[in-house]
């Protein structure tokens, strides 16, 4: 009986603190501190500067330049806007296997113009070969991505865990390059097969690597309005990487780089049932669905508007409370 009580005080704690953390939420205007000046001269100093528990926005403003380090966001510091000078002028960058150059665990983070790089599989692979190399990893609830870029080779972005919106992102690998169990709308993206600078060519290659583990599971991977591009060699657009992955490609542009088959069903081969692969309303070389797999599912009318609705990850309107100056 005491264990029990012990379990279930445990357990009420754990609810509370779920709760606490669901209903957390920023203020506007946003605190504003820049890092290319004397005061912050790397990223993850600004980042240390601002307070835990935090609610207001605190807004990094990132000067042009590559910065060569790894940055973490904790969990309790939520609510960080990191706004880059563009992808073409704002660069982190590091080059490690197995951690992430880019890592939050804080809710509500957002960033726009910035390139995330990790340069592990490049220019060479080495003894190694290929092998992860996270750019991105993101593990917390109603973040966003505008106007970013994620390069690798393998496992280039690790959409972990939690509600993520994506938005006219430049998204570049080979192998299993956007992977994870989280719950993301991807819309107006490019996404670019590519092994790399020097990387073997005429390979077949995997988009997406989902991860979606029961039918209670609300995670998934949406992409619409995207383009899907690439270079040497031909992609699968995914594989299962859990039983119950799920991802859909809707109203996309499709080049000749994905294969014919479309999707693999990995270790799952013989229970294809419960994943759930659709493909509604592309184009392109690459949107034949003749030769695909099988059991590559139909979604339609207000089954798929589910899914491409933005209250797919935005039913309490989180992203219309983000910072007005990104939508500018």
């Amino acid at each position: 009986m005491q264990f029990r009580k012990l379990f279930m005080f445990i357990f009420t704690l754990l609810v509370i603190a779920c709760n606490v953390s669901e209903s957390q939420d920023c203020a506007n205007p946003p605190k504003i501190i820049i890092v290319g000046q004397s005061n912050f001269e790397t990223i993850q100093s600004a980042i240390n500067s601002v307070p835990e528990e935090n609610s207001q926005w605190i807004q990094v403003k990132i000067s042009p330049g590559v910065y060569k380090e790894q940055v973490v966001i904790p969990m309790k510091k939520p609510c960080i806007y990191l706004e880059g000078a563009g992808t073409q002028f704002t660069t982190i960058e590091w080059d490690d296997h197995p951690d992430a150059t880019f890592f939050s665990q804080a809710n509500y983070t957002v960033a726009s113009g910035i390139t995330f790089t990790n340069t592990f599989n490049n220019p060479i692979f080495g003894e190694m070969g290929i092998t992860q190399a996270i750019a991105a990893r993101i593990y917390a609830d109603k973040c966003a991505f505008y106007n970013c870029s994620f390069l690798g080779v393998q496992d280039t972005l690790y959409d972990q865990y939690g509600r993520h919106y994506y938005y006219n992102c430049y998204i570049q690998g080979g192998i299993d390059f956007i992977f994870g169990n989280g719950q993301s709308i991807f819309e107006a993206s490019e996404i670019y097969f590519s092994m790399g600078k020097d990387g073997p060519m005429q390979v077949v290659g995997a988009i997406t690597a989902q991860e979606r583990e029961s039918p209670d599971d609300t995670s998934g991977f949406v992409f619409k309005n995207c383009n899907i591009t690439g270079i040497g060699g031909k992609t699968l657009l995914g594989r299962s990487l859990r039983a119950y992955a799920r991802v859909i490609i809707a109203n996309s542009f499709l080049s000749d780089v994905v294969t014919p088959e479309g999707w693999n069903a990995r270790n799952f081969v013989g229970h294809e049932e419960t994943i759930t692969f659709v493909e509604e309303g592309n184009s392109g070389p690459g949107a034949d669905k003749s030769k695909r797999v099988q059991w590559m599912k139909h979604l339609s009318g207000p089954a798929l508007d589910e899914f491409l609705n933005i209250s797919y990850i935005d039913k309490e309107g989180w992203i219309e409370n983000l910072p007005s100056n990104i939508f500018i």
